[in-house]
């Protein structure tokens, strides 16, 4: 559960937050934004992800002087929960301390070396168990700045465990076994056990935070079915949701916590280097995932050619943050450091995004000599790390820091290197490198002890005819592309053009490799095989690049793969995602990365086609395409641009040109293609007089409507009211005002079309769950459920003059959303109907917005029901919304559709059937009420 600070900020420091967060808001979107809110959601509101989160927690520290460490990076989901935290964090902020253990000695160096004969993982590590097995693999730090020494004895014992574990779970030789855990201490043991017992390990990306387990792992569902995972070991608190995630994934058997799935020590299958070692998807490949699979003898293939062109000895201590669901963080850091036999000094990435010098620190304290990163990292040291915090660093161990995973800036290796050489650091220790899952990791680096090799060429020339023809010195318009080196021992690369012929030398074309570490395919996934793999032996990298003086300079992706943070994004899936937003034009959206220099990393930007030209009305537009952006790749996008008609560059049979959107984009030039000065005057003039006369006719008409509508409730109003006041409550008020809301109906005209009524159980205990999209959502359900059911509402609502009399003499609900307890564990007041036996009315959302949408789900209702053994049955509600939208008081007529679904039993009280109930019952709703 969330630990961030629940207890309310002073109103000064709140405001001054918001000042913060609406500040770099309107820089993340390059305009203004209108007023932000305290609780709006940093991510799906504002667009904040974790790289935008740490700038805004070096922003806020810096104005308050005060620290705030990586659980508040991790858990703070709004302006008011930052607040709280800055109010809460009175010690002032200070210069941190080097990594524990550091006192003033270089660590013990000198491993045995690395086993030249293994073929396997599994076999790497029993070879240092037999040689070193006392040794200390791996510094874990912890969340309170200590580290724990793992030993390689340690994790042979441990993964023995883990693979006894698995076998007596039934799993065995092939099995697919996913791991969703953190940089913790289980994940080691767990994914060297799933090799012990001849399974085949598929590392996930886990969840940012953990209480969000359940939307993680039901983001990851594509890739769950296409592994064929038998099993999930993740979080402990994710268990309760097995019932759910199995029905989710048909091949799944079972979701484990990794403290859970140890059993007794069972000795590790025999192997061979044709057996595979995992299969390694990225961040966002969930849509259409494609798992690399990769072999023992792929892998340490590559970890041996890394070796020869590093030269890795003995002596070498390596020091990582990268998550170990990434291929530079698992193979490149930490299996590597494996086989290699040397330490490695491991801490989490939020570890790093929280406070950058820590990075540096902890290469200072272990006095370490390798490590890898990728370019946005470099950017965050060289820019978010104060001056006074360098103090006493010490950066002359460090011979080799590897620049990868998503494209290598100039800029920024230019600007590392200046910042970090007064505190001993090699300029020649930065290494561009290059790599890609399908070659295990690494591909290309260039040769050690020298500078980096930056190429210049002349814009114009390589821009139309891609001849990277070198630009003078004085050229101001020049571009520069940064060396990835040569292809590492026993591999090798080329460019080709279209035909498949090598281009010659500073000609632009396709990359492509080959080698030992080259992937066999895409597991379970022939035709991305076919598309990977060429007939003559070569591996297409979708890169763009070219050879000059035997060396590659990558310019670009010809598979438009955008690249945030070290996050893959596929453009079709953020594409998709905006384009079933309503008031977008579907099939108009281009999604793509544009480099930003400053941040060292991409912007993530969607271009949208919209006939919306309302600001008002635009702003909510946006702000919905980043939110199901972000649901759906889990990463927000930095700018959503809204265009008229016709910007969007597509080629002849239809298909979005995503490059000539963002050259559009980044020149100022997006638009639709421009008539003469007369046609675009009188188109113009046309298309606002016909919006002004079309929304002044809409206004009239329903302003007519209201004033019809209200002139019925001022006639017959009276007279209901009398009948409430008089005479008995509860069930009596009902049914009056559920007749009166019927009356009120049938004179203006707007007809409500009841389906499934008959389905609903007869007398007994039953709760009943509705959408929530208007004000008159409550009494209509009056005038269509059963009488006497008991209506939950918020409690603000009773102390409105009419609406509280009547749900005080009603006997209804009202429920304090504020508190925590009632929101999600549910509320002892909603139990006392049902124990007498009386029907319970819940709006699950709680509450309901402008925007056409079904919110979240609380689960106090169908806890409700699951304590109470009774029914659920879900109501869709449509068209209630149309006739009193949300933000204005003006009316229209409409037709409402009251659809009520088959009654949902519950068979058992545990959690999972809890969640079962409330995903069923969303389900029919999302189907039926029009506003899924």
């Amino acid at each position: 559960m969330s630990t961030a600070p629940r207890t309310p900020a002073p109103a000064g420091i709140e405001k001054r937050v918001l000042a913060v967060v609406g500040e770099l808001v309107g820089e993340l979107r390059g305009e203004a934004v209108a007023a932000i809110e305290a609780d709006d959601s940093l991510e799906r509101d504002l667009g904040i992800n974790s790289l935008e989160r740490v700038e805004l927690l070096v922003r806020l520290e810096r104005a308050f002087g005060v620290p705030l460490g990586e659980a508040v990076l991790a858990e703070a989901e709004t302006p008011s929960q930052l607040a709280a935290a800055v109010a809460a964090a009175d010690a002032p902020l200070a210069a941190p301390r080097p990594a524990s253990g550091r006192d003033g000695r270089s660590p013990a160096r000198g491993g045995p070396g690395a086993p030249a004969g293994a073929r396997t993982v599994v076999e790497a590590l029993a070879w240092h168990v037999e040689h070193a097995a006392d040794r200390t693999h791996i510094h874990l730090r912890d969340d309170d700045g200590s580290e724990t020494p793992l030993s390689h004895r340690w994790l042979w014992d441990e993964a023995a465990r883990v693979a006894g574990g698995l076998a007596g779970r039934g799993l065995g030789r092939g099995d697919t076994v996913a791991i969703m855990l953190r940089t913790e201490q289980r994940f080691f043991p767990t994914f060297v056990g799933t090799l012990m017992a001849g399974c085949v390990p598929v590392p996930l990306y886990p969840p940012f935070r953990p209480d969000r387990i359940a939307e993680y792992a039901a983001r990851q569902a594509a890739i769950l079915e296409n592994a064929g995972a038998r099993l999930l070991v993740t979080f402990r608190d994710v268990e309760r949701l097995a019932g759910v995630l199995t029905r989710q994934v048909a091949p799944l058997d079972a979701v484990v916590a990794a403290e859970t799935l140890p059993g007794e020590p069972r000795p590790p299958r025999p192997g061979t280097a044709d057996d595979p070692a995992l299969v390694q998807y990225t961040s966002g490949s969930t849509g259409h995932p494609k798992g690399v699979l990769l072999s023992h003898g792929n892998l340490l293939a590559n970890v041996r050619a890394i070796q020869q062109r590093l030269a890795i000895g003995p002596g070498d201590v390596a020091v990582s943050w990268l998550p170990l669901y990434h291929d530079m963080g698992l193979i490149g850091a930490w299996l590597g450091a494996l086989y290699f036999g040397i330490p490695l000094a491991l801490m989490s990435p939020l570890a790093f995004l929280s406070r950058p010098i820590r990075w540096l620190r902890a290469l200072d304290a272990h006095r370490g000599t390798l490590s890898p990163a990728p370019n946005f990292a470099f950017d965050l040291c060289t820019t978010r790390i104060p001056d006074r915090e360098l103090e006493g660093l010490d950066l002359s161990s460090v011979r080799v820091l590897l620049n990868g995973s998503e494209a290598v800036l100039p800029e920024t290796v230019r600007r590392f290197v200046e910042r970090f050489a007064p505190y001993g650091l090699d300029p020649a220790a930065v290494l561009p490198v290059y790599g890609l899952a399908e070659c295990t990791v690494g591909l290309a680096t260039p040769p050690l002890g020298r500078a980096q090799r930056i190429d210049r060429v002349q814009r114009g020339i390589f821009q139309s005819s891609g001849r990277a023809a070198p630009a003078p010195t004085d050229d101001p318009q020049a571009l520069s592309f940064v060396s990835c080196g040569r292809a590492l021992p026993h591999h090798e690369l080329e460019v080709v053009d279209s035909r498949g012929s090598r281009t010659p030398e500073r000609r632009e074309g396709q990359v492509r490799f080959r080698g030992p570490s080259a992937t066999a395919g895409y597991y379970r996934n022939p035709a991305a095989t076919r598309a990977l793999v060429g007939d003559d032996g070569w591996l297409d990298t979708g890169d763009l690049g070219y050879i000059a003086d035997g060396e590659l300079f990558l310019t670009g992706r010809s598979k438009d793969l955008i690249i945030k943070g070290g996050s893959n994004l596929y453009p079709h899936e953020a594409e998709a995602a905006a384009g079933a937003v309503p008031g977008v034009r579907a099939g108009c959206v281009a999604a793509f990365g544009a480099a930003d220099a400053e941040r060292g990393t991409e912007r993530f930007v969607i271009v949208a086609e919209t006939r919306v030209t309302d600001r008002a009305e635009q702003a909510v537009l946006r702000r919905e395409v980043t939110r199901k952006v972000t649901d759906a790749l889990a990463v927000a996008p930095d700018r959503v641009v809204l265009a008229p008609p016709g910007s969007i560059a597509k080629t002849s049979s239809g298909k979005v040109r995503r490059a000539a959107t963002r050259e559009a984009w980044l020149s100022g030039r997006l638009g639709p293609p421009r008539g003469g000065a007369a046609g675009q005057w009188i188109r113009l003039g046309a298309s606002a007089a016909e919006a002004v006369a079309a929304e002044w006719c809409s206004r009239a008409a329903r302003l007519c409507f209201t004033a019809w509508v209200v002139t019925l409730v001022l006639l017959t109003g009276p007279i209901a009211w009398a009948l409430v006041l008089s005479g008995s409550g509860g069930r009596r008020v009902d049914r009056i005002v559920g007749r009166w809301t019927r009356l009120l109906m049938t004179l203006a005209r707007c007809r409500v079309k009841v389906t499934g009524r008959e389905g609903v159980p007869a007398g007994g205990p039953v709760v009943f769950v509705a959408n929530h999209a208007s004000y008159i959502d409550s009494p209509l359900l009056m005038s269509v459920l059963p009488a006497g059911a008991r209506f939950a509402a918020k409690a603000r609502l009773a102390r409105f003059p009419i609406l509280g009399l009547v749900i005080r003499r009603a006997g209804h609900i009202p429920l304090h959303t504020g508190d925590q307890a009632q929101r999600i564990g549910g509320a002892g007041d909603l139990h006392a109907p049902l124990s007498r036996a009386e029907p319970l009315c819940v709006f699950p959302e709680g509450t309901f917005d402008e925007v056409p949408r079904l919110l979240p789900f609380r689960l106090g209702a169908f806890r409700a029901a699951v304590d109470a053994g009774c029914p659920v049955v879900p109501v869709a509600i449509r068209g209630a919304r149309r006739v009193f939208p949300a933000g204005t008081w003006l009316l229209r007529p409409g037709r409402i559709a009251v659809t009520f679904g088959p009654p949902l039993h519950p068979s058992g009280s545990e959690w999972s059937e809890i969640v079962r109930l409330r995903d069923e019952a969303r389900a029919f709703i999302a189907r039926h009420c029009g506003e899924s």
